[in-house]
């Protein structure tokens, strides 16, 4: 079960909107939060403050990260998971950005 603090973290981790669509300049579409499981030793989700804000597409679509899996996201994308949640740090301590 989930803090205050940590259900505080998620909603704006949430309110950032999709990180996939920000890096390619759509920013606030609506997200979805996903918990890398690169963070859970593989297996499980990991810790709400890992979470990654992804649209539908993007999280479980054909082209997000469950559809095309761990590798293939990369490959695809050109960034992996950790850049992303770099992305979310930056956005979060810095909202300008």
């Amino acid at each position: 079960m989930s803090t205050k603090a940590e259900k505080k973290y998620m909603n704006s981790v949430a309110e950032l909107g999709c990180i996939v669509c920000r890096r390619m300049g759509y920013e606030g579409t609506p997200a979805e939060l996903h918990h890398p499981r690169r963070k859970a030793g593989g297996w499980g989700r990991s810790k709400d403050i890992d979470v990654l804000p992804l649209c539908p597409e993007h999280h479980r679509g054909n082209t997000g990260v469950h559809g095309l899996g761990t590798k293939g996201f990369p490959k695809h994308w050109g960034f992996t998971e950790d850049d992303l949640a770099d992305d979310v740090a930056k956005l979060l301590n810095n909202p300008t950005e």
